[in-house]
């Protein structure tokens, strides 16, 4: 059976994954057969070339005439679009996959949760990063107690594209459209990625309590091709402190105005036994020490027997960031063929979705939220 595939959305995450979806029948063919069928999106002279060049045999300018006309729906459009397709899609019983935060508001996120819940097909929430050799790896370590305890763990994600006030203003600059800024783009990955990593099965990983901080830096930015400028409503930059159920304490930041940064998302786990380091400049990689060890050791993660990496090149030849992609869609369709949930879900972009608005509310109210009392 071939899985005929809608895409809502054509430009960064359109192309991402367009080009996953392509190198699946060569580096993993046991996945499902797949025509990229329908591309949708609102600009029809964009979207005929834009389907020309990504493999699409027709195109729509509205999602609503393609949501129950495919086997699988990406939703990948800009964060406000998330909410109503990928409901209609789930009640139209088609496969969902979404790209994070989940939605813009936490009651978007909650909403399209109960409509996951209701349906029964994968609703996928797209945490690419997940998908890295490297973090797979750290995930087996972490549950084979390698590291002990856990004790701290912390997170960043830096970048510099908006350091420059001239930078024009973009949906992700507002809060109607985005929701939130670092917040919400850079923070959410980094959510996911720790309760993936050191959360488990009984929700004792769980982040608990939060403090955050947000701040804006440039006030207004100008439209391109015009005179005039228009406010930026959302954080340029975050921090946050954490706390989890076990009593493990967190730390978070990200930034767009981190000069000298480009895409710098690291993770650090800190246990009784051992720590780790993972950084995505150098995917590749991860840091590890243990128990007696005089510093870090740094493990080439490009074996045969790493997770995915026997789908590529010999060991030794590095895999890059558009690869997570491909092992990320491969596990969704293969979930859909097998008739099974997929991993991250809609209820793990809606638990980092209430992580990030705990953090929101703790900067307005200036103080400490428990996430259980969030609406």
């Amino acid at each position: 059976m071939t899985l005929e595939v809608g895409v809502l959305g054509y430009r960064f995450m359109g192309k991402a994954h367009a080009n996953a979806l392509a190198r699946l029948p060569t580096f993993f063919p046991d996945a499902p057969d797949v025509e990229r069928r329908v591309l949708v999106g609102r600009d029809e002279d964009a979207l005929e070339s834009a389907a020309d060049r990504l493999g699409f045999t027709e195109v729509a300018t509205d999602w609503r005439d393609v949501v129950d006309d495919v086997d699988v729906f990406y939703n990948l459009g800009p964060n406000h679009v998330h909410v109503e397709p990928s409901i209609a899609a789930l009640k139209a019983d088609t496969p969902v996959l979404c790209e994070k935060p989940l939605a813009p508001t936490l009651e978007g996120a909650e909403r399209m949760a109960a409509a996951a819940v209701a349906a029964d097909v994968p609703a996928g929430a797209a945490f690419n990063y997940r998908f890295v050799p490297a973090i797979q790896h750290a995930k087996e370590l972490l549950e084979a107690g390698e590291l002990g305890d856990i004790h701290h763990v912390r997170g960043r994600y830096l970048q510099d594209w908006l350091v420059d006030p001239d930078e024009p203003w973009s949906w992700r600059t507002d809060e109607e459209l985005a929701g939130s800024g670092a917040l919400g783009d850079l923070g959410s990955h980094t959510v996911d990625l720790l309760r993936f990593l050191v959360g488990d099965d009984d929700l004792a990983g769980e982040i608990e309590r939060v403090s955050g901080h947000l701040q804006t830096f440039v006030d207004e930015r100008p439209v391109a091709g015009d005179d005039e400028t228009r406010p930026v409503t959302v954080d340029d930059a975050y921090s946050a402190q954490l706390e989890f159920a076990t009593g493990a304490m967190g730390t978070l930041e990200a930034s767009r105005f981190a000069r000298g940064h480009k895409n710098d998302h690291t993770i650090e786990i800190h246990g009784s036994a051992g720590s780790l380091r993972f950084s995505l400049e150098r995917l590749n990689e991860l840091e590890l020490l243990r128990e007696g060890d005089r510093g870090y050791e740094t493990i080439l993660v490009t074996d045969a027997d790493d997770p995915y990496v026997d789908r590529w090149w010999p060991p030794g030849h590095v895999l890059g960031w558009e690869h997570t992609f491909v092992h990320e869609n491969y596990e969704f369709l293969r979930a859909i063929d097998e008739d099974r949930a997929f991993e991250p879900g809609f209820a793990d972009g809606l638990a980092a979705q209430r992580v990030l608005a705990a953090i929101d509310l703790s900067d307005t109210r200036g103080e400490w939220v428990e996430l259980s009392r969030l609406g």
